[in-house]
């Protein structure tokens, strides 16, 4: 049976890190967003998050956070939330599942540990705006 469930490739979504202001911290601070840069609304959205790897040589892992967006407009970007500075070092992984018409559309982007950085920024589709960017 689960040779008939056909989940088709992502195109044109991605999760990207960006540096903003942020005032409770008085600091830049690095926030991923989910980047539609596509043609199709993105329905039901769905984000699970996580971060996990060593510091040290000690396991580490944060706890999983679930954010939920009815509609992703086409070319346009939703905030998932604040990267704290001690995760940068781990693995941070986002599990994104959405709908596009009957479609469900489903994929994993991770940002290895140390890889949301200054030095590995590039343009951001959509948002017009420098960042990491996962494909």
């Amino acid at each position: 049976m689960q040779k008939d469930i056909i989940i088709p490739k992502v195109e044109n979504v991605y999760v990207a890190a960006v540096q903003e202001w942020n005032d409770d911290f008085m600091e830049n601070s690095w926030y991923a967003y989910l980047v539609n840069d596509s043609d199709e609304k993105l329905e039901m959205a769905i984000v699970v998050s996580k971060a996990y790897g060593q510091i040290n040589g000690e396991e580490r892992k944060t706890g999983t956070f679930r954010h939920a967006f009815k509609e992703v407009e086409p070319n346009s970007a939703v905030k998932i939330e604040l990267l704290e500075n001690n995760v940068l070092q781990l693995n941070n992984e986002f599990l994104v599942t959405f709908f596009i018409g009957d479609k469900l559309y489903d994929r994993s982007y991770v940002f290895r540990a140390n890889t949301i950085n200054d030095r590995a920024m590039t343009d951001i589709p959509v948002m017009y705006k420098r960042g990491v960017l996962v494909k």
